[in-house]
């Protein structure tokens, strides 16, 4: 790709250290913003305007803006070898914003700061500084929570593993030594290497912005495993053990497609009785997408978010009411986390602090109130297959095919 030329010519141009280290981590971070993979990239002013825009609303201060939009002038210049589009306009307004950030400080208030720290305040400032610029840069990509930890517990393998806290000493060499020592020593699946070695190209590329070469690690053996699906009368065994809300997550899953987290994250407004669907928000791969409402899960539904309309009539008389909004939405609509169809169906009995703003709110049901209790049903009906919720969908899937459903459907309804 010609991120790579790039960073091949930046290293004879007239640049500072600083700049030669940062630029390749902007075109990379443009690129994924233009959803770009392959070849060159496009660079007009509004593609310019837009991810600068983005960089804002992730709280990243105007002089990291700026030098992101100086990045991509670079790129078009190198690579491109071109003068257009005139990005000084961009420059001189980021350049003005910056001086003003600048000139009133860190504590100043002013629209954005307060979300600022509420982004990085509550990173432990404990921990090595190499992992808190690790959660920074992954809360600006607005990487999912579970994938911030997943990732930060690489790192600290990676770091255990050589015995080494100053990871800017490391190479490509350690890297390979690790992911080799997890698929023999370790005899880790394939899919848990492929994370590991994600983590550490995420270090390495987007913190530390090097360019990595060619890693020849042992490849974890890849196992093609088929999908542990219940038969009909499975379902029909295992349905009277569930009941209350447990009944009805069970519904959503098996009769809607549903992966076990997408249940729990459903919010009221995307249930549709009158269209009869439900909306998946921000699936798998930040996909949306529309599926069947089941028909015996319709009067459970209506009940069930009758008791949230109540609840949360009585967490905004107590002073409480808002929930988790993702991305800029609550910077942009300070009083949307508050509106009743922004509520979780399956909302947590107990409030609790955010683990990243430290804001006291209701979240929606841990994965364990389903996940314990199905392992449960699974073994006192005596079923020996080796089910997990996950597996719901799988039989969702699969018995809509025997009842001769268009796979291209069905595909559609899973989201694939």
């Amino acid at each position: 790709m010609s991120i790579g030329r790039f960073c091949g010519l930046i290293g004879n141009a007239r640049l500072t250290e600083a700049d030669r280290k940062w630029f390749p981590k902007w075109i990379r971070s443009y690129a994924s913003s233009l959803k770009i993979s392959k070849g060159d990239l496009r660079v007009t002013e509004a593609d310019v305007i837009e991810f600068s825009k983005s960089l804002r609303d992730t709280r990243t201060p105007a002089w990291q803006r700026l030098q992101a939009v100086r990045a991509i002038e670079a790129y078009r210049n190198l690579v491109l070898k071109t003068k257009e589009p005139c990005l000084q306009h961009v420059r001189q307004t980021l350049s003005s914003i910056a001086a003003k950030e600048k000139a009133d400080g860190p504590g100043a208030d002013r629209p954005g700061v307060e979300d600022e720290r509420h982004l990085i305040a509550w990173i432990d400032p404990t921990e090595p500084e190499i992992i808190q610029q690790m959660r920074r840069e992954l809360r600006v990509r607005r990487r999912a929570l579970e994938t911030e930890r997943a990732y930060v517990g690489w790192v600290e393998r990676f770091m255990s593993y050589t015995s080494c806290s100053d990871v800017t000493r490391l190479g490509e060499q350690d890297i390979k030594a690790f992911l080799t020592n997890l698929a023999v020593e370790g005899n880790v699946a394939a899919r848990t290497q492929g994370q590991a070695k994600s983590a550490l190209l995420f270090l390495f590329q987007e913190v530390l912005g090097r360019e990595l070469g060619f890693l020849n690690a042992k490849q974890a053996t890849k196992a093609s495993r088929l999908p542990v699906v219940l038969s009909r009368r499975e379902i029909e065994l295992m349905f009277p053990e569930f009941q209350g809300l447990r009944r009805l997550m069970f519904q959503l899953m098996y009769g809607a497609g549903l992966r076990h987290r997408e249940c729990r994250r459903l919010r009221v407004k995307d249930v549709c009785f009158d269209e009869g669907h439900l909306v998946v928000r921000s699936g798998k791969g930040d996909q949306d997408r529309i599926t069947v409402l089941p028909e015996r899960a319709r009067q459970p539904l209506r009940e069930q978010i009758e008791r949230i309309r109540r609840l949360h009539q009585r967490d905004l008389a107590d002073g409480f009411g808002a929930v988790y909004l993702p991305f800029a939405l609550e910077r942009k609509y300070p009083n949307e986390n508050r509106e009743f169809g922004w509520q979780w169906v399956f909302p947590s009995q107990r409030m609790a602090k955010d683990p990243r703003t430290r804001k006291l709110r209701r979240h929606h049901l841990s994965e364990d109130y389903f996940g314990q209790f199905f392992k449960q049903a699974v073994d006192r009906v005596g079923i020996v297959k080796n089910a997990v919720p996950h597996s719901l969908r799988h039989s969702f899937a699969t018995h809509l095919l025997e009842d001769g459903a268009d796979i291209r459907t069905v595909q559609e309804l899973l989201g694939h």
